[in-house]
């Protein structure tokens, strides 16, 4: 008897791009993070946008490659949340004046234009 080809689940994926993307934009984060002042602020907020400004990546990692829109969506989601929280903490370094302004709007900017990406992302799933 001839052997029954094995169902393939249908995958959802990130762009390769959006992936690099989301990459260099973290690694932009910890450089930037790494300027902060040594206090006990800078120190708290260093360890918060280094984590949720590496999460992005690390989620849009995780959906590239599910097999389910649910759990697909789920991630991206997540990531969207994440890049959320760094929007909030790179607008926390500004208003406090840890940094300059200007070293900080670039990575702001990129924050904003990711979370427009992800959101569009979300909401053309759950059309």
């Amino acid at each position: 008897m001839p052997k029954m080809p094995k169902k393939v689940a249908k995958k959802y994926s990130v762009s390769d791009e959006l992936k690099e993307r989301a990459y260099r934009f973290a690694l932009g984060i910890l450089e930037l993070a790494s300027m902060l002042p040594n206090t006990d602020e800078g120190r708290i907020i260093r360890r918060q946008l280094c984590k949720s400004g590496t999460s992005v990546g690390a989620n849009l990692e995780e959906a590239d490659g599910s097999l389910t829109l649910n759990d697909f969506v789920y991630k991206v989601d997540n990531a969207f949340k994440e890049a959320k929280e760094t929007r909030y903490w790179l607008r926390i370094v500004i208003a406090r004046k840890l940094l300059k302004e200007k070293v900080v709007m670039p990575h702001l900017g990129e924050c904003v234009e990711l979370i427009k990406i992800l959101s569009t992302i979300i909401y053309k799933c759950l059309k």
